[in-house]
């Protein structure tokens, strides 16, 4: 019987960090499977941030498309992702094509899987904002990939309800939780042994191996030194959005001057720019001491920068899930999100890129204990950290039917 599933071949397509970050155990259990083939394909869409990933897991990718371009276009991008994949398709013909989540790379791989007959199976399918325009283009590359997928891994009940008004078969659905709680487990397994030294921060906001609390004592933050963990992406935001998030920021610094505001700066360009004209030490009227920017952290130093956190303002989709985790509430800087389970368990708040709600949602968890303390203990809906266990299952039933 063993002999059956060995030569089941499971090709995982991913391109981007936070893909790599969700996938990586899937990737390690079905790799000890010897019940399994796991094939390893990267587009590298984004080469260098999930270059970081798969050395911290220890991935080496089986096939590199080695796709990015500097200044690629959504279009250019997703037309040599789709001929780049369908030409390693037609070359390892695998049983099964496996995604994750909402990226250009996942679309691409899915319509190329689709025309080659291989089923695809969706990880973290059913995530809803019911609005194209945002997240944009993530809102349709996860509507179309559920069109072409077989086999949807929903992260939480809520999704399944998606899926299955969208006429889903639910026999073709499976209630998983989030890998990236499975994830970011064997993150903090690796930090708490070795912190790592964050560069540009003072040794008073560095990591430690226990996170950060917040106390009723005169209305303030105990010790170590609170911190504020900012995180900024989003297509949507660019432009005016970026820039009243940064005057946000500056409110709240100079309201706050006891707090460290500390921001790992993406390295687009349409990020950077606003952020480095409104919050550098060199900017006109700056002058902020407690607001720290920052290069992008790899995925280690970051979990172990939310671990430090008091609180975590973010326009990112997986720091909705990581975070109540580690019993940190998020001002999620959007306008919509596709994960509402965690603002209907209090874990999240969504508020804009609009600078007078930032402020006063983050000053009201500064200044608030009791508010501080619901948020921050609420119960997380995106797992136990076994989601791995259950998708490795499903396909294991779905690959070897009666």
């Amino acid at each position: 019987m063993l002999g059956k599933f060995v030569k089941k071949t499971i090709a995982i397509i991913f391109g981007t960090r936070p893909e790599a970050i969700k996938l990586a155990p899937v990737v390690l259990a079905l790799k000890k499977d010897k019940r399994f083939r796991c094939r390893v394909c990267v587009t590298a869409q984004h080469r260098h941030m999930l270059d970081q990933v798969l050395d911290i897991f220890g991935i080496v990718p089986d096939v590199d498309l080695n796709l990015m371009k500097k200044n690629q276009t959504l279009a250019g991008f997703t037309a040599r992702a789709i001929t780049a994949v369908d030409g390693y398709l037609a070359d390892e013909k695998p049983d099964l094509v496996m995604v994750q989540g909402d990226t250009t790379t996942v679309f691409a791989a899915s319509l190329a899987a689709f025309y080659h007959h291989i089923p695809v199976a969706h990880v973290e399918a059913g995530l809803r904002t019911g609005n194209l325009q945002s997240p944009w283009p993530e809102e349709l590359n996860r509507v179309l990939t559920t069109r072409m997928a077989a086999l949807h891994f929903a992260p939480t009940a809520s999704n399944r309800k998606n899926l299955i008004k969208e006429d889903i078969p639910s026999k073709n659905i499976v209630v998983t939780g989030n890998t990236v709680i499975d994830a970011l487990f064997l993150a903090l397994a690796k930090v708490s042994k070795n912190p790592p030294h964050i560069p540009g921060l003072p040794q008073a906001l560095q990591p430690t191996a226990h996170a950060s609390r917040f106390t009723s004592h005169s209305s303030r933050l105990t010790p170590p030194t609170p911190l504020v963990l900012i995180t900024g992406h989003r297509r949507e935001n660019f432009g005016g959005g970026f820039e009243n998030i940064c005057r946000a920021i500056a409110l709240l610094a100079r309201q706050f001057p006891k707090t460290h505001f500390v921001y790992p700066v993406h390295l687009n360009p349409r990020v950077r720019e606003p952020v480095m004209r409104i919050l550098s030490p060199g900017a006109p009227g700056a002058m902020l001491p407690n607001v720290h920017l920052i290069e992008p952290l790899d995925y280690l130093s970051f979990v172990a920068l939310m671990n430090r956190a008091t609180l975590i303002l973010t326009d990112s989709g997986g720091v909705q899930e990581e975070a109540p985790s580690l019993g940190k509430p998020v001002i999620v800087m959007r306008d919509t999100t596709e994960r509402p389970e965690a603002v209907k368990a209090g874990t999240v708040k969504v508020v804009g890129a609009d600078t007078r709600n930032i402020v006063r949602a983050a000053a009201a968890l500064l200044t608030r204990p009791a508010l501080y303390k619901k948020m921050s203990t609420a119960y997380n809906p995106y797992g136990d950290g076994h989601a791995t266990e259950r998708i490795v299952s499903a396909c294991r039933a779905f690959l070897t039917p009666l």
